[in-house]
């Protein structure tokens, strides 16, 4: 098992696909001891160059831009192949135990259900399904960073598949004072991604007010906070990013 995770958590995207068949497995097995830790580093080959990303022009983006002599804009694996075609391959076989995976959401523990939210955000949708489950379980779920990460996870996936009344439910959410406010920050964050219209004063004003340290560092339970920040809580880079892009970057340097 530690060799599978470990697979996942290194440099060789092409092999730690090979082990993304069996992190479903064991993930889907109620009664395998590590199933958490499997499902955790699932969605870990399915994404690239994600860690410390956070603007809007990029977050949530699953890239499939042009081609450059022959390599996509993923980069080059260590093995010198594409390192988009080992993404690819990962997704694939995240779509494919799509049906294995939704029942997931529904587990007792709300940190699988985060997770099993955000490795559905990488699976193929072209039937809505995993939407549609995302929106079914948030009609449902009680836990407010869990209903923040399946925001998140309808916003990646409408991102890779528009659908504009997913984005309009996502600006809904934002806008709703009746909503938690890790809901709230999490739908201003997806909306930001899914459209370029100018920042509006009431989502400024919202997310400077909601976006706290303390709760900020709360985020960092879901996966894409975590991995936006870098050396702070991933929201708070994200609001830094989103909302003062002219802001100059920050340095640990004392003498900077």
């Amino acid at each position: 098992m530690g060799v599978l995770i470990g697979m996942c958590a290194d440099d060789s995207r092409a092999a730690a696909v090979l082990a993304v068949p069996f992190l479903i497995r064991i993930a889907t097995d109620p009664h395998h001891r590590h199933r958490a830790d499997a499902l955790g580093g699932l969605a870990a080959p399915a994404r690239a160059r994600y860690f410390g990303v956070a603007s809007r022009d990029e977050l949530l983006l699953h890239r499939s831009g042009p081609q450059h002599d022959g390599y996509d804009d993923y980069g080059v694996e260590v093995t010198g192949y594409p390192a988009g075609w080992s993404v690819a391959a990962a997704r694939d076989a995240i779509t494919t135990g799509t049906l294995t995976l939704l029942p997931l959401l529904d587990d007792s523990d709300p940190a699988m259900r985060i997770d099993a939210s955000y490795a559905l955000a990488t699976a193929a949708d072209p039937g809505h399904t995993v939407r549609r489950a995302f929106a079914t379980r948030f009609a449902m779920e009680q836990d407010p960073m869990v209903r923040a990460a399946l925001v998140l996870a309808t916003a990646e996936s409408t991102r890779a598949r528009p659908y504009e009344p997913a984005t309009a439910w996502i600006r809904e959410l934002w806008q709703d004072q009746a909503q938690a406010p890790e809901v709230r920050l999490a739908a201003a964050i997806g909306w930001l991604c899914l459209t370029d219209e100018p920042v509006p004063d009431a989502l400024h004003a919202s997310v400077e007010a909601l976006a706290t340290e303390e709760r900020a560092r709360a985020m960092d339970a879901l996966p894409w906070m975590a991995a936006a920040g870098r050396g702070v809580p991933g929201l708070l880079d994200c609001v830094r990013r989103m909302l003062h892009p002219e802001a100059p970057e920050p340095t640990d340097d004392p003498w900077a």
